[in-house]
């Protein structure tokens, strides 16, 4: 009752705030809302030459200054200045929702919106409309171009949505790559942005970098204190937005992701609303994790229920072949995907509260994946290897009681992959496989097109829509960013992009450093659901990779299930090291799906600790880490419900432990807890917690 009563309340600010904005009001001092407790802003105007212009602020401070909005067209005039203001609204809206699985399961979807409409003063006279929604967490606006006379479709050659900050802000930033997320974040001040020195990446082959600009979520730090993130929501048939530095004068242009084939970023048909553009305020760091901003900015569930999905723990053949232990393919004579591995995995699942199996490379076309030019037609996505029958593993999966995860890797290659979907998905439904994790490494064929353009963005989507009508979720790697599109299409179950626990087997600059997960879950994890594979118990890797390892503790490896979400969560090691492991049963008791969840404290690429509460149980779980350095972290439990006690089961760092120097050292604290508990742990340089808190 006091949460509705506080919500009704801010609702009547917000009312009053606008009472004189009226649907035909062209009065631009009135041309501004607020989110519905006031704390932040933002303004309309129009410049001199009539150029659109916002600007945001945040409890009377100004977070964007005046910033300009505006695209370029091919063979049409800029759609830049010249308006007049015809009309423009502002409403409080509400519109709660449940999610099927995921972080929390209520959603409150509370905001003022306010459209602009706009249309030019000299010929063509063309329109152009402006919404914006003002939320407590942050805000989002989009165009939308309305249908015109004589134009069907408009070709985009540049959108020039402007974002001026206030100051050289301290960031977090990966570079505005074409085609990849996995680059190591950047730790610099906004004026030492430098995206064209990641150029060279060292792994993967298909990097373009055209501009000096960051990919989003790009995360900053105000002299203030102030957290902001930048992102877009809803990416519907449209390119995918970096931003463009100008350390000049701190500001972000956006730079959508082009086709070379095209020679443009986008084309669209009229009436068009492009994605949101994003950005989340909030005063400390944990807010921006908790924020909703993007999904609400989502259309609703277009799916409905999908029993057929369930959030899962899985194992599976594919830690293995990163490890060189086997292979993918059959030529090599150390196939990993056979049926006797694939069994062995369904029993070790089975004993061990692990719902699903991932088997990777059981279908034929692995001798040439990868490196050749002629990867069209390669992959069979129904055939499988002699030495894999499909039929009778999903068999004995299923009298196991455990799932059989599908694996579609496409070789970048997504017309092949285009042509058989529907076959493909069928053979899933058929056998009752629901989940399919999908792969795009290499370049993109047809060249000219890049993971992240527009042409790729509506395979995505077109994969994602053949699944559903087919009950299959979809954990997408090599993926185009997340956007929110979790809520409208809940089979969007996961997606990687970002650099994942393989890197740390293969990668030749060392792996993913301590600060890389501190920094994931303030940066890329606000984006969606994260499929980083966490749980390897052999840190150094022994005897498979003798120049590489996990530079993390163990402990931290168990906390990262609570850390980093994502309602498919992998125990990727080799199931013989887990084998007398008594850290292994927290991996098993962790829940995947949340009531609610709760960002106990954390500092940008430092360390942060997350509780959830498991759907249904009541049980909790709790997750700390942190970067390099060893620091003491105090847990107060006043998060637990009033007058219940828990068993509380700590997964720590031992008194020696050290990612480098001891990280497998692990101490297990048993005791009591409830609501008035408060607890201060050591995490050691690159360690973590993990907590299970049981009625």
């Amino acid at each position: 009752m006091q949460k509705r009563t506080l919500l009704l309340s801010a609702l009547l600010f917000g009312a009053l705030l606008f009472h004189s904005c009226t649907e035909n009001s062209t009065d631009q001092e009135s041309m501004e809302a607020a989110s519905p407790s006031g704390d932040v802003l933002v303004a309309f105007s129009l410049s001199a030459d009539g150029r659109p212009l916002y600007e945001v602020s945040h409890k009377g401070a100004s977070v964007i200054k005046p910033s300009g909005l505006g695209f370029d067209f091919k063979d049409q005039p800029k759609l830049m200045n010249g308006f007049e203001v015809v009309s423009h609204a502002v409403e409080s809206k509400e519109d709660n929702w449940e999610m099927p699985w995921g972080e929390q399961r209520e959603v409150e979807n509370v905001y003022n919106e306010m459209i602009v409409n706009l249309k030019e003063t000299e010929a063509p006279n063309r329109a152009l409309q402006l919404i914006f929604r003002v939320y407590d967490d942050g805000l989002g606006f989009r165009y939308h171009l309305p249908a015109q006379e004589g134009v069907d479709e408009l070709v985009i050659t540049d959108e020039n949505t402007e974002f001026k900050l206030t100051g050289d802000h301290d960031c977090w930033w990966i570079p505005g790559d074409w085609d990849i997320y996995e680059h190591l974040y950047s730790a610099t001040k906004f004026s030492e942005i430098n995206a064209i020195s990641k150029r060279d990446h060292p792994n993967l082959a298909q990097t373009t970098i055209p501009e000096n600009a960051v990919n989003t979520p790009v995360t900053m730090r105000t002299a203030e204190g102030l957290h902001l993130s930048f992102h877009e929501a809803n990416l519907t048939n449209y390119s995918g937005m970096t931003l463009k530095v100008n350390a000049a004068d701190n500001s972000m242009v956006s730079e959508l992701v082009g086709s070379d084939r095209l020679g443009a970023k986008a084309k669209i048909g009229l009436p068009f609303s492009t994605p949101w553009r994003t950005i989340q305020i909030s005063e400390n760091a944990g807010g921006l994790i908790e924020s909703k901003l993007i999904v609400n900015l989502n259309d609703p569930n277009k799916l409905g229920d999908i029993p057929w999905f369930k959030p899962m723990k899985y194992v599976g053949i594919w830690w293995e072949m990163h490890l060189g232990k086997s292979s993918w393919d059959l030529a090599s004579g150390k196939h990993g995907a056979t049926t006797e591995n694939a069994k062995a995995f369904i029993d070790f699942a089975a004993e061990n509260n692990i719902g699903g199996v991932l088997v990777e490379g059981w279908n034929t076309g692995w001798e040439r994946w990868i490196g050749f030019e002629d990867r069209e037609g390669v992959f069979d996505f129904v055939t499988p290897y002699e030495d894999y029958d499909l039929e009778e593993v999903v068999r004995y999966g299923k009298e196991k009681g455990v799932e059989i995860v599908m694996h579609h890797e496409t070789s970048a290659a997504p017309r092949t992959y285009t042509q058989q979907l529907d076959t493909a998905y069928a053979l899933m439904q058929n056998l009752g496989i629901h989940s399919v994790k999908t792969g795009y490494v290499g370049k993109i064929i047809p060249a000219g097109e890049y993971h992240h353009g527009q042409w790729m963005v509506r395979h995505y989507r077109k994969v994602l829509r053949t699944a559903a009508r087919n009950q299959v979720a979809v954990n997408a790697h090599e993926p185009i960013k997340a956007t929110g599109l979790r809520r409208t299409f809940p089979n969007a179950i996961a997606r990687e992009g970002l650099r994942g626990q393989e890197f740390n087997a293969w990668a030749s600059d060392g792996g993913n450093p301590p600060a890389h997960l501190p920094t994931v879950a303030f940066t890329r994890m606000l984006a969606g659901p994260i499929d980083f594979t966490p749980g390897v118990f052999n840190i150094k890797l022994n005897p498979w990779k003798e120049n590489n390892q996990i530079n993390t503790t163990l402990a931290q490896q168990l906390a990262l299930y609570v850390v980093i979400y994502g309602p498919l969560q992998m125990a990727c090691d080799l199931p013989e090291n887990y084998e007398g492991q008594a850290g292994f049963q927290f991996i098993r008791d962790v829940g995947v799906d949340w009531e609610q969840s709760k960002v106990l404290n954390g500092e940008v690429g430092e360390y942060v600790t997350i509780a959830r509460e498991e759907r249904n149980s009541g049980n909790w779980f709790v997750g700390a880490i942190t970067n390099e350095e060893g620091r003491e972290i105090t847990i107060n439990f006043d998060f637990l419900p009033s007058g219940e006690s828990y068993e509380a089961i700590f997964y720590q760092d031992g008194s020696d432990a050290h990612w480098d120097d001891n990280p497998e050292s692990l101490e297990i604290v048993k005791e009591t807890v409830d609501a008035s508990t408060t607890k201060t742990i050591k995490l050691a340089p690159g360690g973590g917690v993990a907590i299970s808190l049981m009625k």
